[in-house]
């Protein structure tokens, strides 16, 4: 059977008229679902009983299941869900001021291999499908429902377990699910899909059309440090993603994010500040620069608070926009991964 939170309207049209309904009928099916959160299609009372019944031979609404929460002393809440097939996903709801943030996984492990990352120590087992992402919001809109605060998911990062553009049209019939006033209605500039540079994708994308942000996991500012950190950038090395960066900036008119995890000793110096400067001059380049989540399994620690203002000032003083990303969850299993990992004992 089809999950219906996994139908992007446009298919989801093409799919009513199959059954013999007008278009309409997707955006009805949306508009129960996703505004009046309905649970069940005996709940849409203005849908005959006839077709009532139809729907329930061809589609049903299904959501994670919650397996293992953590509640940070900040508000953080990580989830680890379990999907039909027993496989576990993480997702994490952040609390700003500006509102709801959550990160969302797009794949079940991960075969990027970057050797800092805990999802690394979990291989890729499958693609998520967009109602596996979804339902990683609805999962979350439910548990704010029951604190009772009357309020919702307000942004979307894809920055989960996962390379989104290793899963692209799921990652993007997720992201226009999300965006369609009909369904969670998130503002296309509240969604963010992080990718650690795969350029024949990062030019697609700036070819879509739409307006959803593009961040990139930078987090070296030579091929020698990215390749021993990144083994994607064995495969493109940063020249080829720079040219996609540009390439993305020009097509799609909009700028990038640079990710950039601080590793104490291998990419917080001085000149790795100027090196990283200089690779990224010309672009309408921001840097995200991330404390790191020790990960002991890994070897790699997190650079000292005064390195990591002195990699900002340095970035500064160059000419270079640069913020330092506010911290959640550090007293739960914080870095992406790791929740997963210790169920799974790899932790």
């Amino acid at each position: 059977m089809i999950n219906l939170y996994g139908a992007e309207l446009s298919k989801l049209e093409q799919q009513m008229l199959t059954l013999d309904q007008k278009k309409y009928r997707a955006t009805q099916l949306f508009k129960w679902i996703y505004e009046k959160k309905a649970n069940s299609f005996d709940e849409m009372s203005d849908i005959s009983l006839r077709f009532r019944e139809v729907l329930k031979e061809k589609y049903e609404l299904r959501k994670p299941k919650i397996y293992q929460r953590q509640n940070s002393n900040d508000g953080t809440v990580k989830l680890l869900l379990e999907l039909d097939d027993g496989a576990k996903i993480e997702t994490v709801l952040m609390r700003y001021n500006y509102g709801n943030v959550v990160c969302v996984s797009s794949q079940v492990g991960c075969n990027m291999g970057c050797s800092f990352c805990a999802s690394g120590l979990l291989r890729k087992q499958r693609n998520l499908l967009p109602e596996e992402m979804i339902g990683q919001i609805l999962i979350v809109n439910d548990l704010l429902d029951i604190e009772g605060k009357n309020e919702h998911v307000t942004h979307i990062v894809v920055m989960g377990t996962g390379e989104p553009f290793d899963n692209y049209d799921n990652v993007l019939d997720f992201v226009r699910i999300a965006n369609n006033p009909h369904a969670l209605a998130i503002g296309a500039r509240h969604i963010t899909v992080s990718t650690c540079g795969i350029p024949d994708r990062i030019r697609q994308y700036a070819n879509e059309g739409i307006q959803i942000n593009l961040a990139i996991s930078l987090h070296a500012p030579t091929d020698e440090i990215r390749s021993r950190i990144m083994r994607i950038n064995q495969a493109y090395p940063l020249s080829q993603l720079m040219d996609a960066v540009r390439y993305y900036e020009k097509t799609a008119g909009r700028r990038v994010t640079f990710e950039y995890i601080l590793l104490k000793g291998i990419n917080d110096s001085i000149d790795n500040a100027n090196q990283l400067s200089d690779l990224i001059r010309g672009t309408l380049a921001y840097v995200n620069l991330i404390p790191y989540n020790d990960v002991l399994e890994n070897g790699y620690h997190r650079s000292e608070d005064g390195t990591v203002k002195k990699f900002l000032n340095q970035l500064t003083k160059r000419g270079i926009t640069a913020t330092i990303r506010k911290e959640f969850g550090t007293d739960i299993d914080a870095a992406c991964g790791q929740l997963r990992a210790k169920e799974e004992k790899i932790l």
